[in-house]
């Protein structure tokens, strides 16, 4: 059985946004978490940023 290389096959980046009290956060499913803001859309641009760059 071959082995894959992670390079050649990077993990999929699926974001998602989570509130913690009046804060919101996004966060990826390879790990990586956004600071937190208090607009949505802000921390939604941040993750899709992560998820492009």
């Amino acid at each position: 059985m071959e082995q894959q290389d992670a390079k050649e096959h990077p993990p999929e980046h699926r974001i998602t946004t989570a509130e913690l009290g009046p804060f919101c956060f996004a966060r990826c499913s390879c790990g990586w978490r956004g600071p937190a803001r208090r607009a949505r859309s802000l921390a939604r641009t941040e993750g899709r940023k992560h998820a492009v760059g």
